[in-house]
C-alpha cells in the first residue's frame, strides 16, 4: 500500500462513517476505493466491514440524546437484528453471491420510497384508527410488522449490508410515528449491531482475509465521520433530510445497476 492509497481509504472511510450516519450506503465509498488500491473483493469487503464498525459506533454515540426512552424498545428490536444478521452471515457460505445482489436496487428503491411517503401513509393510517392516542403509542411501538421487518433488514445487513439503513429508516418512517430524526437514531444502533455480528463472523471465518492495515484506516476515518456526520445530521431539518436520503439512495441504485 502506497502513502496515497492509504490517505485515499482513511478519506473514503472518513466519508463512509458520515453518510452512514446520515442515512447509510457509506460502503460505496470504500469498497470501490479498495478495489481500485488493488484488494481483492473479499478481502476488500471483509476489512470494510470490520473497520466500519468504529463509525457504527461513533454514530450512535452522536445520536444518543434522540434515543431518551428507547431502551424498551431496543431490547425488542436489537436482538431481531442481531438473529438476522448472524442468518445472513450464515447465508454468505450457503448461497451464490448473486441471490441476495440482484435484489438490492428494488430494496434501496422500497427503502426510500417509505422515507419519502412515510409521513404521509401514517397519517393515513392514524385517521382510521378511532384513537388517536391509542393509535399513536401502538404505532410507535415496535409490533410484530416492524420486528420481522427489522429481522429481514439484518439479514440483509449480514448478508451484504450496502444502503442497509435507508431499508430501516424506510420501516421505522412506514411502522412508526417517530420523529426522523429519533428514526436515524435507532437506524444507526441497529444496523451497527447488525455490522459487529458480520465482523465477528468473518474474525471467525475469514481470518486469512483480513488486511489489518486497512482496517485501522477505514476504523480511524469512519470513527471521525461518525462523529462529524452526527454533528452534522442531527441539524438537518426533516424535509431537506428525506431528500438527502432520496439522493443516495438514487446514486446507491444506479452504482449497483451499472456495476
Amino acid at each position: 500500500m502506497t502513502a496515497f492509497e492509504a490517505l485515499a481509504i482513511l478519506i473514503a472511510g472518513f466519508g463512509a462513517g458520515v453518510i452512514n450516519t446520515i442515512v447509510g450506503s457509506g460502503t460505496l465509498l470504500t469498497f470501490p476505493t479498495l478495489l481500485w488500491a488493488g484488494y481483492a473483493p473479499v478481502t476488500a469487503n471483509v476489512s470494510n466491514t470490520l473497520g466500519l464498525v468504529a463509525g457504527g459506533a461513533a454514530g450512535s454515540w452522536g445520536y444518543r440524546h434522540e434515543l431518551g426512552g428507547a431502551a424498551q424498545t431496543l431490547k425488542r428490536l436489537l436482538p431481531m437484528s442481531v438473529i438476522g444478521a448472524a442468518t445472513g452471515a450464515a447465508l454468505v457460505i450457503a448461497l451464490p453471491p448473486g441471490v441476495f445482489e440482484s435484489a438490492v436496487p428494488i430494496l434501496i428503491g422500497i427503502g426510500a420510497l417509505l422515507v419519502v411517503t412515510g409521513p404521509r401513509l401514517q397519517a393515513m393510517m392514524a385517521r382510521r384508527r378511532p384513537d388517536p392516542i391509542k393509535a399513536s403509542t401502538m404505532a410507535s411501538g415496535p409490533g410484530w410488522p416492524l420486528l420481522i421487518g427489522v429481522l429481514l433488514a439484518g439479514m440483509y445487513g449480514g448478508y451484504f449490508g450496502a444502503a442497509q439503513g435507508v431499508i430501516l429508516i424506510g420501516l421505522m418512517s412506514l411502522l412508526t410515528t417517530n420523529a426522523l430524526q429519533r428514526i436515524n437514531g435507532y437506524k444507526n444502533i441497529l444496523a451497527t449491531a447488525a455490522n459487529v455480528v458480520g465482523a465477528i463472523t468473518f474474525l471467525i471465518i475469514a481470518p486469512d482475509r483480513i488486511a489489518w492495515p486497512v482496517v485501522g484506516l477505514i476504523a480511524v476515518g469512519s470513527l471521525l465521520g461518525g462523529l462529524v456526520g452526527a454533528a452534522v445530521g442531527r441539524r438537518i431539518p426533516s424535509t431537506p433530510l428525506r431528500i438527502f436520503i432520496l439522493v443516495v439512495s438514487v446514486i446507491a441504485i444506479v452504482a449497483f445497476v451499472v456495476d
